[in-house]
């Protein structure tokens, strides 16, 4: 059973949301005092977290930053503010997704079960280590590292740049890779992508290979090889 952790102040919904995430069989948690949330996130352990941003205290993009300064544990924003710069915010923090209240439950789910399936199930392959430009990819610590340094990814950072290794010197389009990581595009905005990417090359760029993801206008994306 997958524990998910629901930062949450509004008590009506998040009874709700917990009611209806325990039917998919979920252990849904809620946080008692919003002046100790990382206190009570290395509590729980959570398999998923889902945030509202707007809170007591501190926003959710405070506790965001303060969760992935301990984990890369998924993140699923909420926001009952219809401004795109929130989205946007939340991607550049490293958040997996976001969501806009008032939003349809089967949504929701069809989200969480996506991430949960990603997140959760690709590290299971054998081949963890990935040679790429001279540097060595670490698919299951979601790190990249070479002589100038090691940088860590978020789980959506390194999917993304497995698949496009995986495809290497070749164009993905970004219908494809919508789909792998999301399973399912209309849940999905495209400026979603673009941001991901986008933070992806820029925590390349630390160790010299921003260079080598290259964006192809109306196609895709698609990471080059160079001889080592």
């Amino acid at each position: 059973m997958f524990k998910i952790l629901l930062i949450e102040d509004d008590v009506t919904l998040f009874q709700e949301m917990r009611d209806r995430l325990f039917q998919w069989s979920y252990e849904v948690y809620g946080i008692s005092d919003f002046d100790k949330v990382i206190q009570q996130f290395v509590k729980i352990k959570p398999d998923l977290v889902i945030i509202d941003i707007q809170l007591p205290m501190f926003d959710g993009f405070h506790w965001c930053r303060m969760i992935r300064s301990h984990s890369n544990v998924p993140i699923i924003f909420l926001s009952s503010r219809d401004h795109p710069t929130d989205m946007v915010m939340s991607m550049q923090l490293g958040a997996d997704d976001f969501v806009q209240k008032p939003f349809h439950f089967d949504v929701l789910i069809a989200k969480i079960q996506a991430i949960l399936r990603r997140v959760y199930n690709y590290n299971t392959e054998q081949i963890t280590l990935k040679t790429w430009c001279g540097a060595t990819v670490d698919y299951e610590n979601n790190t990249v590292s070479n002589e100038l340094g090691v940088i860590e990814l978020t789980k959506n950072e390194i999917f993304i740049l497995k698949k496009l290794i995986e495809q290497k010197d070749k164009i993905v389009s970004r219908e494809k890779l919508i789909k792998s990581l999301w399973d399912d595009e209309r849940f999905v905005s495209d400026n979603t992508l673009t941001v991901n990417v986008n933070r992806l090359r820029k925590k390349l760029e630390e160790i010299g290979l921003g260079r080598y993801i290259e964006t192809k206008v109306g196609q895709g994306y698609m990471a080059v090889e160079e001889d080592y």
